[in-house]
């Protein structure tokens, strides 16, 4: 057994830590850890803002892309020299971990750089960092390399004004792509000027990309006098949700702590809320958040109760309440506990009851002196509501006739295959009774089932789940496939290997093809992202040359097959001089069944086309407009082909 002694245990001094384990401080080395350099130096320099000693704030991405300079109009860091550590303030401030001026009170009244090692941290993790301060009339410059500083600070002369300014560039042998993204730091930037309402922010992208898109690069300022109000205009626009009232709730406080809140309903059916913590986003919510939903429930359900709207028939929830909410949660506090060093969480208990006794009496004041906007935010919940209901009532109803309640309750007109097997078996949506009839007698009965449906489906483009399952063929597709919907969806419960749409080969079975791609596109994403679902490809024609028999999918595949035979598609169609015979089927219930099962049953015969999503974006767009409400975004797509058109199936 190999010795373990006091010579085995390793001792990090300085900020050898920081370069040994970086994910602790950064949170890793990706992308949002490089960024996370750039915000703890921002950080600094909105702490200097946040507490009335800077006005501006400036961030350059140099041409490289690698390196970043952030200055402010602050009060300039300290260089005088420290009494603990005998060195100048700016080099204890940038090498010794914990050392910085937001532990005692005094200095800042609320900070977002809170454990003094934002500074130190990015120094450690940057192969080289140059700080230089204006104060005091003199220009005062440190350069350090990995973390330790490469001279003594300098004078380097006269100087007007104050601020600080750091310009560094991450190590590459500590962070594996040294590439800034301007979009990620401008949009930051962007909220910093939301939140500290007044503060100038400029961003100037000298890269080479920035130059070719202006829009996006080059120089830009932000400056927002009205604050969060402008950046929930922002939000709500960007969001494209239509809002239910027009003036949003505004809460400003001064005082214990200091709290800026904006909230406006939408139509939207999720809930959007941003919050802030000392200018620092919390995307994972915590102690303020909390308090924030607390406190608007109470003050909606006071408002019902008092003027007596509450619902019949339904159970109004907390979700239901907040349902369609944009709104943004800003806070100034003391002394934060934030979740990590990265600072995406806070953990104040205080907090919770401290923000609901601010925002429920006065959202109530609000809701009772502007009754019309209170009772369109009120029916907007109790829409939820409703809505919610009716989709758990149909989720209830689709569970209980899943497969795991028993065949029993399988819809009737399913012929189901007799095989034990799932991986491979077949359930073949069927266009009509009639083909379906014909399916049916030309199937193998052990693998393959068959579900008729009656006519073309519902569009359930835009449409609820509770609305597509009041559709009885959907409603019954549905319960065939035994995988349920929504949360209540497992792959695992699916009863078929395989889901073949089958449908006429005419312009009237692709419309029914496309419907049924909708909805699974829409309501069961997951069948087709798992491969599970596939297009049969049923012949159009018949076409008989002498003893031969070929099958022709459309008017393409007949002609390439007229051609091969020395048949051209003009001379085909000529009868009596022994030319091919031609036959074009009008729909799959005038093939005989053993036809049906040759062509397109057959597994060793047939063909089929397994539906795949290359491009989730394109797709999702062109189902919106082709199959969406918006009626001139098809015109648009017919005007624009409207010269490939050739022969029209009408």
């Amino acid at each position: 057994m190999a010795n373990y002694t006091a010579r085995d245990i390793t001792v990090l001094e300085g900020l050898e830590p920081v370069r040994k384990r970086p994910g602790m401080y950064i949170g890793g080395v990706g992308t949002a850890g490089l960024h996370h350099l750039v915000w703890e130096i921002l950080d600094n320099a909105v702490d200097e803002a946040m507490n009335g000693y800077a006005s501006n704030i400036s961030v350059t991405l140099h041409a490289d892309g690698s390196s970043i300079t952030i200055a402010d109009d602050g009060r300039g860091a300290p260089v005088d020299k420290h009494p603990k550590t005998k060195k100048s303030a700016l080099e204890t401030i940038f090498t010794v971990l914990h050392a910085g001026g937001k532990f005692e009170p005094g200095s800042y009244k609320t900070a977002g750089g809170l454990h003094g090692v934002g500074a130190s941290v990015v120094n450690a993790l940057s192969s080289e960092l140059h700080a230089s301060v204006k104060r005091d009339g003199a220009l005062w410059e440190m350069t350090f390399k990995r973390g330790k500083p490469t001279g003594a600070l300098k004078k380097a002369g006269p100087a007007r004004g104050t601020g600080t300014t750091v310009y560094f560039h991450p190590d590459p042998t500590i962070f594996p792509k040294v590439e800034f993204d301007a979009a990620i730091i401008r949009e930051r930037l962007e909220v910093v000027s939301y939140i500290h309402k007044g503060v100038k922010v400029t961003f100037e992208d000298e890269t080479s990309a920035g130059s070719r898109q202006p829009a996006a690069g080059g120089k830009v300022v932000f400056q927002h006098e009205e604050g969060l109000s402008d950046y929930l205009k922002k939000i709500v626009a960007e969001r494209g949700s239509k809002p239910v009232h027009e003036a949003p709730f505004v809460l400003a406080r001064e005082s214990g702590p200091k709290l800026d809140l904006v909230l406006q309903w939408t139509e939207a059916t999720d809930e959007h809320v941003r919050s802030y913590v000392n200018g620092i986003p919390t995307g994972s919510g915590g102690t303020h958040e909390n308090g924030l939903r607390a406190g608007l429930g109470k003050a909606v359900r006071n408002y019902i109760d008092t003027h007596s709207l509450s619902p019949k028939g339904v159970t109004l929830t907390a979700d239901d309440i907040r349902e369609g909410l944009t709104g943004v949660l800003s806070i100034f506090i003391q002394e934060p506990q934030f979740q990590g060093q990265t600072k995406d969480r806070l953990n104040n208990p205080e907090l919770t009851a401290t923000i609901d006794s601010a925002v429920r009496p006065a959202l109530e004041h609000w809701l009772n002196h502007n009754r019309s906007v209170a009772e369109s935010i009120v029916a907007r919940v109790i829409l939820a509501a409703r809505a919610r209901e009716a989709s758990r009532a149909a989720q209830a109803e689709v569970t209980r006739k899943t497969a795991t309640t028993g065949r029993l309750n399988l819809p009737g007109k399913l012929s189901d295959c007799t095989g034990a097997g799932r991986d491979d078996s077949e359930l073949f949506v069927v266009e009509g009774d009639s083909a379906g009839g014909s399916a049916k007698q030309g199937r193998d009965r052990t693998k393959q089932a068959i579900l008729p449906l009656r006519g073309k489906v519902m569009n359930t483009e835009g449409l609820t789940l509770a609305k597509v399952l009041e559709n009885k063929e959907l409603a019954d597709l549905v319960v065939a496939l035994g995988c349920g919907l929504g949360k209540n969806f497992d792959l695992g419960r699916l009863r078929y290997g395989k889901v073949v749409i089958l449908a006429d080969a005419d312009s009237d079975g692709h419309h029914i093809a496309t419907l049924l791609l909708t909805f699974l596109y829409r309501h069961l994403p997951q069948l087709i992202a798992a491969g599970k679902v596939f297009l049969a490809q049923p012949p159009l024609y018949r076409i008989d040359i002498g003893k031969e028999t070929h099958w022709a999918l459309d008017d393409a595949h007949r002609d390439r097959i007229l051609k091969q035979h020395g048949n051209g598609p003009s001379t085909a169609l000529r009868a009596g001089r022994g030319h091919p015979e031609i036959t074009r089927f009008k729909g799959l219930g005038e093939m005989m069944p053993k036809v049906l099962w040759e062509t397109t049953l057959n597994p060793k015969t047939r063909r089929l086309l397994r539906v795949d999503i290359s491009d989730q974006i394109v797709t999702d767009r062109i189902i919106n407009e082709l199959m969406g409400k918006d009626a001139s975004a098809r015109f648009r797509f017919i005007m624009e082909r409207a010269e490939e058109a050739r022969e029209l199936d009408v």
